[in-house]
């Protein structure tokens, strides 16, 4: 079985590879036109209008400021350039049959405006252009589907130098840090970490994830199984990572932010093509972070190299490569296992809020190194072939991981476990198809595609052993590496392999210029093999989406609904009896209704919706030790996310997102109709700032927050982080060729825990320079 999986997997991955790079060589009548556009500045423009006046041909420039025209018929056209705040340019083109004409403009800061208007070709950070979350090119309003994306300029802005920082400025979104070291992010009720790297599998469960080698990062909202699958989506949604690119210019940015803790942290960003003709390109981004905890003990060190080409074989074909290694050093949160009756809340703990319980001498050592390839073909003018393959090797040295159980609100019980060395590969082949086509006067945007995953590993584990009891109001000590090791005894778990072939389908059917649909299907076979005495198993899930779009304004307003499906695979049980009951997956399926709205010239960006996820087939255990599928948990609330630009200078964004998360069935009727763990009834986001226009031009300020509700760590309620709101600002000056940042955290010097009841960081300050060349 393992050579017959190594076949398939090999000629899986060679029969789309040459599917794509042999049509490479079909012969057609039409010519191409590319090129790049920059500002005034020589940065990169994005989102520029280019279109063929007097023609069918348009579009609109990447992040890195290049555009392309496919499949043009031969002729002499006048090229249309354009950005608010630019001149509009005009250049006559001549397009000749097989070739490709090249052209690269520069544009002009307008005139005509009444004060000068400086637009640096960044993104804007009202700009949900994605590729990624429909697999297909689909607008925002024509998307029945609720996502949030937040761009990299907004994290330069708020000075954010980690992924939970980050993720916070989604509508919803909380966060936290496994005890494993891996990142958790839920929302809608749900859990789930950054799965998913340009649309491809990105598990990385026990070394966390840089922020540094980050474009955008798309949270998408609800059950995302049927594109994305079960190991990538969580029953709320997904979160997408969109790595940086490299473009046609030469930039190179080196950045360097210090601050309270012990912060140290340098970041280097390097973009050159290889080529005079530049159809090689070339780009690296690392870094180095050295940092203490606001606790006594406890560090945090990382390393981070990723490196990326893209290779622009032919006019139709591309190959890019997106490589990543990441260390990481640190020391793991503390997790509290149990409390005893009477304690409700951390605030009833007597401990010192800036003491730790454990020396940092127990340490975690992990490291990940991430290879993705992708060769992206065009088939015909409207018709795209893209293949993928993914490989992540994930690899924990050793992790000490703390627990404890309080007896009282002044005694502890500590404890420590060992873990690694672990490793676990992630293998992913995957074939996507992309056209447009029309039947009579109804227009279709398909997507179908194929993915082959298959994944490995190896754990080594030292169980959890009682250390000691103590009085955290009279003297103690940190407990020790060498006090643990000795206590300690390592043991082996196999772990299965698991494999996973997929198809799926999705058609965006436009009846009218306002009126759309999308149906969508996947088919899973997962296959988990046998290993020692556990039974392997094979399981199939079929996953639909539905959703209807109504653009009551055209491009500006849109009414939506869909029906999406989450799931995941569940393994036979052995019963008391010595039955087996063979389990089905289980599903999650949304109901979602709302409107999104893009108006003003896109300066307001609007989204509300109202969703319902119900899991109907949980498993649950019954007193007598039977399980049976037949749990039902339902997660019901709405969305709110504003984003506006009214004034030149003035960003302002909000987000409010309302879930009630609750057992419905379990086996322990004590807990039926308590709300789940980690999902707060309430949370907000903002975040204002204003760039000055005129005597102060180039200085900015900003000022944000968050505010989350009480969360149960456990779903008998017996325990709950409090609520808390934080408030953050920031002081900027940006400059050309270069940038300075000052941002103070939790300005209001809040004492808060997470869901876990884990204390978080009191008032703190970073530094932030950044040079530009």
């Amino acid at each position: 079985m393992k050579y017959l999986t190594m076949r398939t997997t090999r000629f899986l991955f060679t029969f789309s590879f040459l599917f794509s790079v042999f049509c490479s060589f079909a012969q057609q009548n039409f010519g191409k036109i590319k090129g790049t556009i920059t500002t005034s500045e020589g940065d990169p423009a994005a989102s520029v209008n280019i279109i063929l006046k007097s023609s069918k041909y348009g579009t609109t420039t990447n992040d890195d400021g290049t555009f392309e025209l496919n499949r043009v018929r031969p002729n002499t056209y006048t090229l249309q350039i354009s950005l608010t705040g630019y001149e509009t340019t005009e250049q006559e083109v001549v397009v000749t049959e097989s070739e490709t004409t090249a052209i690269d403009v520069q544009l002009k800061v307008s005139n005509k405006e009444l004060h000068e208007v400086v637009v640096n070709g960044k993104k804007s950070i009202l700009s949900k252009k994605t590729d990624y979350v429909a697999r297909m090119p689909l607008k925002n309003l024509e998307n029945p589907q609720v996502y949030n994306v937040i761009q990299k300029e907004l994290l330069q802005e708020q000075v954010v130098v980690d992924i939970r920082s980050a993720v916070q400025n989604a509508p919803g979104v909380t966060s936290k840090i496994y005890p494993s070291g891996g990142l958790e992010i839920s929302f809608r009720g749900f859990s789930t970490g950054v799965n998913a790297r340009n649309g491809m599998e990105n598990m990385t469960g026990r070394s966390s994830i840089s922020i540094d080698n980050a474009e955008r990062i798309e949270v998408l909202k609800g059950p995302s199984g049927t594109l994305f699958g079960s190991s990538v989506s969580s029953f709320g949604g997904v979160v997408n990572l969109v790595t940086k690119k490299p473009f046609e210019a030469k930039k190179t940015e080196v950045s360097y932010t210090g601050g309270s803790f012990g912060l140290n942290r340098i970041a280097l960003d390097i973009n050159t093509p290889l080529t005079q003709d530049n159809k090689v390109l070339f780009r690296l981004n690392t870094s180095v972070n050295t940092e203490k905890s606001f606790l006594n003990y406890g560090f945090n060190k990382t390393f981070l190299i990723a490196p990326s080409l893209i290779y622009k074989a032919t006019d139709k074909l591309t190959l890019s490569i997106d490589t990543e290694l990441y260390n990481t050093n640190n020391t793991r949160p503390t997790y509290g296992r149990s409390y005893a009756a009477g304690i409700t809340n951390p605030t009833d703990l007597k401990v010192d809020y800036k003491k730790s319980l454990f020396h940092d001498d127990l340490d975690a050592k992990t490291s990940s190194a991430k290879a993705f390839v992708q060769a992206e073909y065009q088939l015909a003018e409207n018709w795209k072939s893209t293949t993928l393959f993914s490989f992540i090797d994930e690899n924990v040295d050793h992790s000490y991981q703390y627990y404890t159980v309080w007896n009282s609100p002044t005694e502890v019980q500590r404890m420590v476990s060992r873990f690694g060395p672990i490793s676990n590969q992630f293998t992913n082949i995957q074939e996507n198809i992309n056209g447009a086509f029309s039947t009579g006067s109804i227009k279709h945007k398909l997507l179908t595609g194929v993915n082959y995953r298959f994944t490995k590993g190896t754990f080594n584990y030292a169980a959890t052993k009682p250390l000691d009891t103590i009085d955290v109001t009279k003297p103690f000590g940190p407990i020790r590496k060498k006090q643990v090791d000795a206590a300690l005894s390592d043991q082996s778990f196999g772990v299965p392999d698991e494999q996973t072939f997929s198809v799926y389908a999705s058609d965006v059917i436009s009846f009218t210029d306002r009126l759309s649909a999308m149906l969508s299907l996947r088919f899973d076979n997962f296959v988990q093999k046998k290993i020692e005495d556990t039974e392997g198993y094979n399981q199939n899930a079929l996953s639909p989406k539905l959703g209807l779009v109504y653009e009551v304004v055209k491009d500006q307003v849109s009414l939506f609904g869909n029906y999406m499906n989450g799931f995941q695979n569940s393994g036979p049980v052995n019963q008391p009896d010595g039955t087996l009951l063979i389990l089905k997956p289980i599903y999650a399926n949304q109901y979602e209704g709302g409107v999104k709205v893009e108006a003003f010239n896109k300066k307001l960006s609007t989204t509300v919706s109202y969703y319902n996820i119900t899991i109907d087939n949980a498993t649950r255990t019954t007193p007598d030790g039977f399980s049976l599928q037949d749990g039902k948990q339902v997660s019901k609330g709405f969305d709110f996310e504003f984003i506006a630009n009214p004034v030149e200078g003035l960003n302002a964004m909000a987000g409010y997102a309302y879930n009630d998360n609750r057992i419905v069935k379990s086996s322990d009727a004590t807990i039926e109709g308590n709300k789940a763990s980690a999902a707060p009834e309430n949370v907000v986001n903002f975040w204002v700032s204003y760039k000055f226009q005129n005597k102060l031009k180039d200085l900015g300020v900003g000022f944000g927050g968050n505010y989350v509700d009480k969360q149960y760590k456990f779903e008998d309620e017996s325990f709950y982080a409090p609520s808390y709101s934080i408030y953050n600002a920031t002081v900027f000056y940006d400059q050309p060729s270069w940038r300075i940042g000052v941002k103070f955290n939790n300005l209001n010097n809040k004492k808060y825990w997470d869901s876990y009841g884990m204390a978080q960081t009191p008032s703190n300050i970073l530094v932030n320079l950044t040079l530009k060349f």
